[in-house]
């Protein structure tokens, strides 16, 4: 967050009143890059057992996505958790065995590519699929857009504002303070999240970058 107030040394706007209005501005753009979270959940008895397991599991599922392509770069350990399991019966606690997760975030440049990596993932170990995200690399750049839009309407409600007053608007903002930005997708939910299933099909659909201000004019009395 930002904020902008020019320097005042002459006081020249002492006794002019106060006009302060928002701006929104907003921008789609079309996804190209998506992440997915990937996890193999492994239940056993013996704590040993459990990891041994799960780490072959794991180790299937990162050889499957390299044959696909997919860097190494571009693969890395999300989460990874050791668990007790327990069962209640007649209110007593009965130990069950543990769970072993190791979540794998995946980074994903051809999103035509998205459902057959997890379809892939899935047939070699997967029983956990979660935030299935799509993004832009150039979202940063577009927020910048939706930022100066968003100041031009914070500008333009002003002179609306004044003009409706019959007064004389100081052009130039006194204090802009940025409000945040917001970038969603516009079709997809941003936290994609299902368990033990795979989807072939997925919409990357179009990303919503938002931007907003708040701003403060000064303006005078007009001549007649």
């Amino acid at each position: 967050m930002f904020g902008y107030q020019p320097n005042n040394p002459k006081g020249q706007y002492h006794g002019e009143q106060l006009i302060k209005v928002s701006g929104e501005g907003e921008l789609a753009l079309q996804p190209d890059f998506a992440s997915v979270n990937l996890g193999v959940i492994t239940e056993k008895k013996e704590l040993i057992s459990a990891q041994q397991q799960n780490s072959i599991e794991v180790t299937k599922v990162i050889h499957s996505l390299l044959s696909l392509g997919i860097s190494k770069d571009h693969l890395q350990t999300f989460d990874y958790r050791i668990e007790s399991d327990y069962d209640f019966e007649q209110g007593k606690q009965i130990f069950r065995g543990y769970k072993v997760t190791h979540i794998l975030q995946v980074k994903i440049e051809d999103l035509s590519m998205t459902g057959k990596i997890v379809d892939t993932a899935v047939q070699n170990g997967v029983n956990y699929v979660a935030n299935v995200q799509f993004t832009s690399k150039n979202k940063n750049s577009v927020y910048q857009q939706a930022l100066s839009i968003a100041l031009n309407n914070a500008i333009e409600k002003a002179k609306t504002i004044a003009k409706t007053l019959n007064v004389q608007l100081i052009p130039t903002p006194t204090l802009v303070i940025e409000g945040g930005n917001m970038v969603n997708p516009l079709y997809n939910q941003p936290g994609t999240f299902v368990k033990g299933i795979s989807s072939t099909q997925f919409e990357p659909g179009q990303i919503l970058v938002k931007a907003s201000v708040s701003a403060e004019f000064h303006y005078r009395a007009a001549a007649y």
